[in-house]
This record gives C-alpha cells, sequence and structure tokens, in this order.
C-alpha cells in the first residue's frame, strides 16, 4: 500500500473550522475504492496543525486520487486557508492494513 503522512499548517483564523472546509475532500477521498483510510487529527502541540494519515491499496489507487476531480478541486480551493505548504512522507509499504503494537498489548 502507499501510506502517506502529512502536516497541514492551517492558517490561525481557520484552525477551528478545518474539519469542516476539508470535509468535502475528504469525504470524496474516503469514497475512493482504493482508498484504505483518509484520517485527521490535529496537533496536541500545535492548535494550527493538522496531520493526515492516509493509505490507498496500491499505486494505481495513489494515482487515481490525484487524478480524480475531487483532488483538483482541493487544489484549488484549500491553499488559501493554509499559512504555509504541507509537509509529507509517502512510502509504499508492504502491508494492507494497521498491524498490532506488540509491545503495548492488551491482554
Amino acid at each position: 500500500m502507499i501510506f502517506i503522512t502529512a502536516k497541514f499548517p492551517i492558517r490561525p483564523e481557520f484552525a477551528d473550522r478545518w474539519p469542516e472546509i476539508a470535509g468535502p475532500f475528504t469525504t470524496a477521498t474516503r469514497g475512493e475504492p482504493g482508498c484504505l483510510w483518509f484520517d485527521w487529527s490535529r496537533s496536541l502541540d500545535d492548535p494550527t496543525e493538522y496531520v493526515l494519515v492516509e493509505a490507498f491499496r496500491d499505486g494505481d489507487a495513489g494515482a487515481a486520487h490525484v487524478g480524480s476531480a475531487h483532488f483538483k478541486q482541493a487544489q484549488r480551493d484549500l491553499p488559501q486557508y493554509l499559512r504555509a505548504t504541507p509537509k509529507i512522507v509517502s512510502q509504499t509499504v508492504d502491508q494492507d492494513d494497521w498491524s498490532e503494537l506488540g509491545e503495548l498489548a492488551v491482554e
């Protein structure tokens, strides 16, 4: 799968509304056949930063995502709410779901 983590620095005046602002893009992406997950979290250290953790089945699914109409719409709509360009880590990993964190196993 393609595993992606991105940090989105949101302009302070829009930080509380970011889930609503990114909502249409989030919903459309989660509806893609190749999307495994697309989850936002807010930083505990910086309330203007949101972290996106997303995964796609394979390279074809990732390409379909980037080529989608909703991705292109997000490219037009979302930058106005950002205070800087998001940072990203994108890797291909040999699995298709989350693994258990054995060091913190719950019995």
